[in-house]
């Protein structure tokens, strides 16, 4: 395997990182500020979308997509390296690029399994970043790691689709902007295949019997830069059987192909962050003294340091490693690493960025620093996406089933 970035990809990360130093942290106060004034905390910050106009102007723009015709045509390998830089500010720049989950993968879905008309309408919109979307799967009152416990019906009436159910954690359905969701329940309650009963439609926010009640907090976080995480009630709504995604019984399939590029993007953005809080350490241990001494003479801290580059160096060849698997053998060929990066990203960089707080002292657990936001995101990865031990189950017969 050769890792060694072709010369498009390190003028893009040439680009983007000077995009970043030039516009991305200089906006991160201004984005703070212009969000408490906003009437509604939800409502986007006049400086992304700046972000966004400056960043379409020099062509940063739908990086993740590897479909020329509705992206930048890259590879994941080629994407991982841009991601991961996206990722030192993860609350502006994946959105400032239009490479913000959710609306990657649900672009990823609308592109695949898509309709025409289903495209014009909004998949367009979505690629030029005029409005966002939601992908709402997860349930309160199941298991949803298993995806075959969903019990939203999604029953047919003549020409329509009448959806009944409650979600709960459905990302970007606070912001207003958030004009669409695809939706999953199942078409086929009693069918024999449980991995055949489920269907994805699209449904409009502004479709009756839709309702976006409340805000689901994140470790006392309401992530409005993300666009929250709703609990939404779906009580008889009602949409046409024209906006079925795929076809009936394939939502299981359709999950699990929007699933894995959205592990390894979060995985890749997951590496910025300790890139981030890496240098966050190292500025505060030189800049600080306790004890007659600089924070970066004490032993313990030289330690945290030293661990911390290493296992970011491990991690990030391991996503490498993935992406050129997926790029080379498919999703499916590349399954047992997609499952291991997802189990070992978070939980290392969840580390990293623990130590990154102690150093700071109480700075580290306040709003003056990003760490303990973005401690909160990368803890909130080891449940998305399906649990670690979910994944840890999987990986571990694949790996026993060597041997039976």
């Amino acid at each position: 395997m050769d890792f060694a970035f072709d010369a498009r990809t390190e003028e893009l990360r040439g680009r983007l990182l000077a995009f970043m130093d030039e516009y991305v942290y200089p906006a991160e106060p201004v984005a703070e500020e212009q969000r408490a004034q906003l009437a509604s905390p939800w409502d986007t910050p006049a400086v992304v979308e700046e972000l966004k106009a400056e960043a379409r102007r020099q062509g940063l723009w739908n990086l993740f997509l590897p479909d020329a015709g509705y992206g930048a045509g890259l590879t994941n390998l080629q994407y991982a390296p841009l991601a991961e830089i996206t990722g030192r500010s993860p609350h502006l720049a994946p959105t400032a690029t239009n490479c913000a989950a959710p609306d990657t993968g649900n672009m990823e879905v609308l592109a695949q399994f898509g309709t025409e008309a289903q495209k014009k309408q909004w998949l367009e919109p979505l690629l030029a970043g005029e409005i966002r979307s939601a992908f709402a799967m997860t349930e309160p009152e199941v298991a949803s790691s298993d995806a075959t416990n969903i019990t939203t019906l999604i029953e047919r009436d003549g020409d329509d689709y009448v959806i009944t159910g409650r979600k709960w954690y459905i990302s970007g359905a606070m912001n207003p902007d958030c004009q669409i969701f695809i939706v999953m329940g199942k078409t086929d309650p009693d069918g024999a295949d449980i991995r055949r009963q489920q269907s994805m439609v699209l449904v409009p926010r502004d479709t009756p019997g839709l309702t976006v009640k409340r805000a689901m907090q994140v470790f006392g976080y309401e992530d409005h830069a993300h666009g929250g995480h709703a609990e939404v009630v779906f009580d008889q709504v009602r949409v046409p059987v024209s906006n079925l995604v795929g076809e009936e019984g394939g939502g299981f399939a359709i999950a699990q192909a929007r699933l894995g590029p959205g592990r390894i993007h979060h995985c890749m953005r997951l590496i910025g962050m300790a890139e981030r809080a890496i240098e966050l350490m190292c500025r505060r241990a030189v800049s600080r003294t306790a004890f007659g001494k600089a924070l970066a003479q004490q032993g313990v801290v030289q330690n945290w340091i030293a661990d911390a580059r290493v296992t970011v160096e491990q991690l990030r060849l391991l996503v490498l490693k993935t992406a050129w698997l997926m790029d080379t053998v498919g999703n499916k060929g590349a399954h047992t690493e997609i499952q291991a990066i997802k189990i070992a990203t978070p939980r290392a960089v969840v580390e990293i960025l623990d130590r990154a707080i102690q150093l700071h002292g109480a700075g580290g657990v306040s709003q003056d620093f990003p760490l303990a936001e973005v401690y909160a995101s990368a803890r909130t990865l080891m449940l998305a996406d399906g649990p670690d031990e979910v994944h840890q189950r999987s990986l571990a017969r694949r790996e026993l089933k060597k041997y039976l």
